[in-house]
């Protein structure tokens, strides 16, 4: 798996920095944009910058290459992941509780509309 996902020697420092911290970083850029309604597009561009920024940290304390498309895009599509995770898992809870007479929770990440909600008094 070194060489394709990771370039560190070991992988706890992939998983430390780019799942961990990255995917707890990524999941409050989520939750963030989720709770201030703003659209998706918003998430993919905060989660775009978060890249970079994973990418240096990489660079900066492991020493890896700070310029590389190939890893640039496997950190950020899982930051993509938990970002979008984050951003759905906060959006279900929002509309559940803001408008609980029109929705009910069905999962973490999703919701339903009422029985009740469609029909005349």
């Amino acid at each position: 798996m070194q060489g394709i996902l990771y370039e560190e020697p070991t992988v706890w420092l992939f998983l430390l920095v780019t799942v961990v911290m990255g995917g707890w970083l990524a999941w409050m850029t989520g939750r963030a944009v989720a709770l201030t309604w703003k659209p998706n597009i918003q998430l993919v561009l905060y989660i775009l910058v978060l890249g970079l920024v994973v990418r240096f940290i990489h660079f900066a304390l492991f020493e890896a290459t700070l310029l590389t498309l190939h890893y640039y895009i496997i950190d950020t599509v899982i930051l993509m992941g938990f970002g979008f995770a984050g951003w759905r898992y906060n959006r279900a809870r929002q509309m559940t509780t803001q408008y609980r007479w029109l929705y009910e929770r069905t999962g973490a990440f999703s919701w339903k509309a009422r029985e009740s909600a469609g029909k005349p008094v």
